[in-house]
Order: C-alpha cells, then sequence, then structure tokens
C-alpha cells in the first residue's frame, strides 16, 4: 500500500518561502505513468492543483502559481518536494501531496479522487 506523508513547518511569515517534502512508502516516485502531485484547501475553500512532478521527472505547474512555485524531488531518499515563494496570508491552507495514475488530476474536487494522498499539513502565513 503507497503511503505519502507530508512535512514542513506549520508556521511561515509573510514574503518568505514555503517549503514541503512529500515522503512516499510502498512505491517509488520514478515509476511509469504515476503523477505526484501538490494540492492545497484553503479555509472554507475546495482543493487547488498545484502542480505535479511525473515519474518521468516532467513537472508541470497551475499558471495560477507558476511564478512563484517550484517541484521537486530526491530519488535516494523516494520524496518530492514543494517550495512557494513570497507567500502571504491567501497561502494559508491545508497542504496535501497525492498520486494518480489517471493523469495530473488538476481537475479532481476531493482527495478520494486520487489514489494516495497524504493526511495533509496545516501551514499558516503570519508575522
Amino acid at each position: 500500500q503507497v503511503q505519502l506523508q507530508e512535512s514542513g513547518p506549520g508556521l511561515v511569515k509573510p514574503s518568505q518561502t514555503l517549503s514541503l517534502t512529500c515522503t512516499v512508502s510502498g512505491g517509488s516516485i520514478t515509476s511509469d505513468y504515476y503523477y505526484w502531485i501538490w494540492i492545497r484547501q484553503p479555509p472554507g475553500k475546495g482543493l487547488e492543483w498545484m502542480g505535479a512532478i511525473a515519474g518521468s521527472g516532467s513537472i508541470y505547474y497551475s499558471p495560477s502559481l507558476k511564478s512563484r512555485t517550484s517541484i521537486s524531488r530526491d530519488t535516494s531518499k523516494n520524496q518530492f518536494s514543494l517550495q512557494l515563494s513570497s507567500v502571504t496570508p491567501e497561502d494559508t491552507a491545508v497542504y496535501y501531496c497525492a498520486s494518480t495514475d489517471k493523469g495530473l488530476g488538476s481537475d479532481y474536487g476531493s482527495l478520494s479522487e486520487y489514489d494516495y494522498w497524504g493526511q495533509g499539513t496545516q501551514v499558516t502565513v503570519s508575522s
């Protein structure tokens, strides 16, 4: 069974860079056909797809966040990471990592549409 676990600081100051890591167990992030995805859910709002890295290493970003987002991976640790720069309080959200072999999953409305997902981590942007 594939398991995903997000980690990173829960509090980030405005203008700083938010950095999160997703550790994957029970499966390889280099698996063909799988996409490893970052999504977030601001308070009172729906899921927002942020970006993904494919098993091949190709990277995809949400157009609305592309200028501030960087996704990378460490295959030796079976981890993939998210960096979001110049954060503001509007970036406060629960951040999830997820995975699916059905494409980028950019239009999913619920976590259950993904094959696997982490428990989520609350990130608050505040001074």
